[in-house]
């Protein structure tokens, strides 16, 4: 259904599925809007957490963007659905380039991502052959995580923009993410990776300047940097992606509290096994996913916590195993908590570790908001590459 279906109740609906706090999503969101007005820089939201078109829409600054996406399969959807200031923020392979040509040739203006010399040449050597100019950013690896050219290797990085500005593409600018920030342990760690990571976009973009080229774009972006940068100097656009629904990761960081998650599964319950403190759900690790991000914190809350259907949460009270369709509801070790009184049939609500991990699970979110049962709408969501 659509917006404007009929809605149902928590109680009708079919578990596990995925239910999305309306209200919760939208203050979520003009928190970082706000903070980048701020900053007086553009936000680019990354639509990768949500992979819905609705979702998007109250993301975007506009209907036409700007974006960011990580598969082609989401560029295409968003496309379709009139987005297209769109950058695809991945490094993108040679095999690839004719979806994104196809994309182009639609009106999109779809920016790749390159880091390394091979890539830049079979960009601008079929940009040449399609006779359009491929825009393209050269990602930075700002902080060891993930792919990117070093900051001190200038040579590098000159020779990638001049292949790119010289041989038949365009260099649109530099890009960068800190990933990193995922293991901060404080919020001033996360402030300072923030500031790592613009220093390191702002410097080769400058050194491009310098060598006679453009480098219009300097893009950098997560959540947690996004939320505690103390200042975005030299920076164009920001990019983030799960802080529209929050998760226990980013409250394990500090970024956000547990009544921000908007995000949540709906599970019931189907057994009892009292000899060994076990409640059981229909909400196994194929609803909840394998995603264990808060292992590495200070607070481990295993596959999530558990909530009543309202949404509010049993203290060290943790969805603590999972199996394929089937999860067993524990208290957290050495607590001192009981498990509450939960009849079979009994719904509750999972928040989980990983939004862009759970949420990828399901096909819908079941539309809801604070304090009623009310299903006020049914947002589609896709998946894919």
């Amino acid at each position: 259904m659509s917006q404007s279906a009929t809605p149902s109740s928590l109680d009708a609906l079919d578990t596990p599925c995925l239910l999305l706090d309306e209200t919760r999503m939208m203050r979520n969101i003009q928190r970082l809007n706000a903070l980048m007005t701020g900053h007086g820089v553009q936000l680019r939201p990354h639509l990768k957490t949500p992979k819905s078109i609705d979702v998007a829409r109250r993301l975007m600054s506009s209907p036409q963007g700007p974006a960011a996406v990580s598969t082609l399969q989401e560029a295409e959807q968003f496309a379709a659905a009139g987005v297209t200031d769109l950058l695809y923020a991945v490094g993108v392979s040679p095999a690839k380039l004719e979806r994104v040509l196809a994309l182009r040739r639609r009106g999109v203006d779809l920016t790749v991502v390159v880091d390394s010399l091979e890539a830049a040449r079979a960009v601008a050597r079929r940009a040449r052959e399609a006779q359009d100019a491929i825009p393209a950013l050269i990602e930075i690896d700002c902080d060891g995580h993930r792919a990117g050219v070093q900051p001190g290797n200038t040579a590098q990085l000159l020779a990638i923009a001049r292949v790119l500005h010289e041989e038949g593409a365009c260099l649109r600018g530099v890009m960068t993410h800190a990933g990193e920030s995922y293991g901060c342990d404080s919020v001033e760690a996360i402030a300072d990776m923030a500031e790592q990571e613009r220093r390191a976009a702002v410097v080769c973009a400058e050194a491009i300047r310098q060598a006679g080229m453009p480098c219009p774009v300097v893009s950098v972006g997560s959540t947690p940097t996004a939320h505690f940068a103390r200042n975005l100097d030299g920076v164009t656009e920001v990019r983030a992606g799960v802080y529209v629904f929050f998760d226990l990761v980013m409250a394990g960081l500090g970024v956000c509290s547990v009544d921000d998650i908007a995000a949540t599964v709906l599970t019931t319950v189907i057994g009892h096994q009292p000899d060994k403190g076990w409640i059981l759900v229909d909400a196994g690790w194929m609803a909840m996913s394998r995603d264990r991000g808060t292992a590495r914190q200070r607070v481990d809350q295993l596959y999530g916590l558990v909530c009543d259907a309202s949404g509010r949460v049993y203290p060290d009270v943790l969805l603590a195993e999972t199996n394929q369709e089937q999860g067993i509801i524990k208290v957290r070790p050495g607590s001192g908590a009981v498990l509450p009184d939960l009849p079979l049939g009994t719904k509750l609500r999972i928040v989980p570790n990983h939004a862009c991990a759970t949420c990828a699970q399901h096909d819908a979110y079941q539309v809801v908001r604070p304090d009623s049962s009310e299903i006020v709408a049914q947002w589609e969501r896709f998946r894919g590459w």
